[in-house]
């Protein structure tokens, strides 16, 4: 046990690696970053090289443990895209095919034929999940029954399954420990959230042979050692999460009730439930947050696919800006939008919908339509699909919130931050510390090698930045609200929303 040095947190995003290192009082000491590629072989289909991945997450590692004495790193906490599939041969350590990502929308009809054979009750049921392309399951379902050659390794043990956890587990422990946590493995759609086991019936409907699944571990504990960094001082490996259940573990929502939000590539909104998973009967996800001993804490999750995905598309799509953080200025140069909404359904649409086939769009366009009416409606639509999904989860809990904890790289933009607190009529809490995700992972790891004493001290590590209370009034909110409601109504018309 040490309470000395730093905690190295590996923060693996779905368009860039990250590593940042925290001192004792959970203050970032030095960040490195890097993008990987973003592959689009059709329409819809979204994937990774996980080699690429690999390479990037270690460049960006020891970039930063460069930077502090050898020796120094008490612990190392991993972090991750959550739902992106790899698989690899056990021998060689390769994948044999490119990670689908989450985002990927490829096993849609799929999807549809597992409904159609009545199988998502038992799924919703034991896994908390709805039967969608945004899981991990069908997507090794997909790779299974698509390549033989993947089929045939699979069926002889050779072939292993991870998700972005896992795969840098793997390689960090130079093929040593093939394991994941529980709040990975929730998200798979193949683990029983009751009894924290890969649950049988559910992996002979998909076909998918149990020696390719890792091991099921908790979010804080020893994972392995690497010596990577340095071969006569192998750091221990400590935590696991993921990204987003770290994120509200690195918010300090320890407690029944307690909610956040993250902007990132998507927006995720969990509600920390306590220790008893509650099954929604709204669209929302059952997820495990997270385990530390025998504890293990449920929440209920609200998933919006595109949120700061968007404003990159604005920059690398269209062009229209440089960089994200223009957006701010430009959303204030104009009063209104003036009718223009943007429906960023680009892989498809979350909750509360689960229409995986549904595709971005823009409404309301003018000839006097202009770039700071498209940026300022992007940013807007990030705000709504959130107040979508916290109507349904106050529904869901009974419970109205009376704040809202955010982090993730698109809260320093407070255009959006203000927008996001007049469109939820709650007070919008920014911390000192925006990198949540990476500082819960952080925490994960500090707590297992005694870096941290307990959830008590590290409640105390929470510094507050800014509140953003609601300004405009429920005449304003409502009337935009309702915009983004007909807005929607065009893309889903052949629902009730």
């Amino acid at each position: 046990m040490t309470k000395s040095g730093y905690i190295l947190s590996l923060d693996q995003g779905t368009t860039s690696c990250r590593a940042i290192l925290f001192d004792r009082e959970g203050a970032i000491i030095h960040t490195a970053q890097q993008e990987f590629r973003q592959i689009f072989p059709e329409p819809g289909w979204v994937e990774h090289d996980a080699d690429e991945i690999w390479q990037v997450q270690l460049q960006v590692m020891k970039q930063v443990a460069a930077q502090v004495p050898a020796g120094s790193i008490a612990a190392i906490g991993i972090t991750n895209q959550r739902e992106t599939t790899v698989v690899w041969d056990r021998v060689t350590g390769k994948p044999l095919h490119n990670a689908i990502v989450w985002q990927c929308r490829r096993t849609s009809a799929l999807c549809h034929t597992l409904k159609e054979q009545g199988l998502e009750p038992m799924i919703k049921q034991k896994t908390g999940l709805v039967l969608d392309p945004y899981f991990s399951g069908t997507k090794l379902k997909w790779l299974l029954d698509t390549f033989p050659h993947i089929r045939e390794k699979a069926d002889k043990g050779e072939a292993l399954f991870g998700t972005i956890d896992s795969w840098l587990i793997w390689n960090l422990t130079e093929g040593k420990v093939h394991a994941t946590d529980v709040s990975n493995a929730s998200r798979t759609m193949l683990l029983n959230i009751h009894t924290l086991q890969w649950d049988e019936d559910i992996l002979v409907k998909f076909g998918i042979p149990a020696a390719m699944l890792p091991e099921v571990r908790p979010s804080s504990g020893l994972y392995g050692h690497t010596a990577l960094l340095d071969p006569q001082i192998p750091v221990p490996i400590a935590g696991a999460a993921g990204d987003q259940q770290a994120a509200l573990f690195g918010q300090g929502c320890f407690r029944e009730g307690m909610a956040k939000n993250t902007y990132g590539t998507g927006c995720f909104i969990l509600n920390n439930t306590g220790d008893k998973p509650v099954l929604s009967k709204n669209g929302l996800l059952t997820t495990v947050a997270w385990q530390i001993g025998d504890r293990v804490d449920y929440a209920l999750e609200g998933s919006v696919f595109i949120a700061g995905a968007v404003i990159q598309w604005l920059r690398d799509g269209l062009g229209l800006i440089g960089d994200a953080a223009e957006t701010e200025a430009l959303a204030r140069s104009v009063d209104d939008t003036e009718g223009v909404y943007f429906v960023p359904a680009f892989a498809g649409l979350g909750t509360p919908y689960w229409e995986p086939d549904a595709r971005g769009m823009i409404t309301g366009l003018t000839r006097a339509s202009g770039k700071a009416h498209l940026v300022r409606a992007a940013l807007e639509a990030i705000a709504y699909q959130s107040r979508d999904v916290l109507e349904v989860m106050q529904q869901e809990t009974g419970v109205r919130l009376s704040e809202l904890r955010v982090d993730g790289g698109a809260v320093r933009n407070e255009f959006l931050m203000q927008f996001q607190a007049d469109m939820m009529s709650v007070s919008v809490v920014r911390p000192k510390v925006t990198e949540s995700t990476a500082l819960g992972a952080a925490f994960l790891a500090g707590l297992a090698v005694g870096f941290w004493s307990g959830l008590s001290e590290l409640e105390q590590l929470k510094g507050l930045d800014r509140v953003f209370q609601p300004e405009q009034g429920e005449a304003y909110s409502e009337a935009k609200y309702a915009g983004w409601r007909r807005a929607l109504s065009y893309q889903l018309s052949r629902r009730e929303i």
